[in-house]
């Protein structure tokens, strides 16, 4: 069994196909999705599709696109929103200087927040970063310091430095379709190198879809391609990869089902 642990299934692009999106991830051997939150004004919509599926769970979070939109939101307004059974996750919340969408300001403050809301729940935390290494392990590093959280660094594009620090603040590190790009030997060179006990697989879809499937319309059952070019990179089967990745899964998003 694999598992994509991170998707977007509210998303326009799958509106008029959702039955044909979960039935083609099932047969593709994908046992779990969870559907990540972008808006947390927007939760009742994951939980509708979260509900229609008993494979499928959420998150509920502020993506950084979104900080200045939602900004101010209180972890304790984010604990609330945790109590339903099909929430498994926090975010995605985290930095993002790559677009100039959500000031730097009001990304920090929401990823702090939701740091704190997860620090509570124990439910792990999804963070979206790019283009913000320093600022982000810092932020990681400081609220380290005030307790322990669990968190993904989910669709990982970052250096190395992150990542290792990442990992040694108990933290796992997510690769997606990006891990199949040609360009991307860097990335996968990070990716043999990490401790496998910390590594999940993920579509981000319905974007980054993988190599085989590149300038199409990603889905959950694309997460085959990811786990297969993981387990070439890290000199592994493709059964054990599999097996790996779900473990870890499980281990972190412990309120799924196994």
């Amino acid at each position: 069994m694999l598992v994509d642990s991170h998707c977007h299934l509210d998303f326009p692009d799958f509106a008029e196909d959702l039955d044909g999106i979960v039935s083609r991830a099932r047969a593709a051997g994908i046992g779990r999705m969870v559907t990540i939150s972008t808006r947390v004004k927007k939760l009742n919509q994951l939980l509708a599709i979260a509900e229609r599926y008993d494979d499928v769970y959420c998150s509920v979070g502020t993506h950084p696109h979104n900080a200045d939109e939602e900004d101010g939101i209180a972890p304790d307004e984010l604990i609330a929103l945790t109590e339903h059974p099909k929430v498994v996750a926090l975010g995605e919340a985290g930095l993002d200087y790559f677009y100039d969408n959500g000031s730097p300001e009001a990304q920090a403050r929401g990823f702090r927040a939701h740091i704190a809301a997860a620090r509570v729940t124990g439910l792990p935390l999804v963070i979206h970063t790019r283009e913000a290494d320093e600022d982000c392990g810092r932020i990681l590093e400081e609220e380290a310091a005030k307790g322990s959280f669990r968190a993904v660094l989910h669709c990982y594009t970052g250096g190395r430095e992150l990542a290792l620090k990442a990992v040694s603040l108990g933290l796992y590190i997510g690769f997606t379709g990006i891990l199949t790009f040609k360009k991307s030997e860097t990335l996968r060179a990070l990716a043999a190198e990490l401790p496998s006990d910390r590594i999940l697989v993920e579509t981000d879809s319905p974007y980054l879809a993988p190599g085989k499937f590149r300038g199409k319309r990603n889905e959950p059952a694309y997460v085959v391609e990811v786990a297969k070019v993981l387990a070439e990179t890290r000199g592994v089967s493709f059964d054990e990869i599999s097996r790996q990745t779900s473990e870890n899964f499980f281990r972190l998003f412990s309120r799924v089902k196994a």
